[in-house]
């Protein structure tokens, strides 16, 4: 068996895999980052001009989980429960 799930392993073409039969099961997914900037950037990013850089970002990231099947290739759509996006600024960036 491939290693690869979505490739045929005999002609190597791309592919959707059947997940019809799969029972539910429950997952848990957990990501991590780090978006490095000036520090004057960072301190500025709650008090601009339009409003608060990170609860636009958060808003961001909790859609993106929910359009994961639409954005990601070959992906199927999962109900999802809770999606959390935490942002933190520490001096020279901003940790998700």
């Amino acid at each position: 068996m491939s290693e690869l799930s979505h490739v045929d392993e005999a002609t190597g073409d791309v592919r959707m895999v059947d997940v019809g039969g799969k029972p539910l099961s429950r997952r848990r997914a957990v990501a991590r980052g780090r978006v490095v900037m000036d520090a004057s950037t960072a301190a500025r990013l709650r008090s601009l001009p339009k409003g608060d850089a990170l609860t636009v970002a958060r808003i961001a990231g909790i859609q993106a989980a929910k359009r994961t099947g639409e954005l990601i290739p070959l992906c199927h759509p999962l109900p999802l429960t809770v999606v959390e996006v935490d942002l933190t600024v520490d001096g020279d960036g901003v940790a998700i």
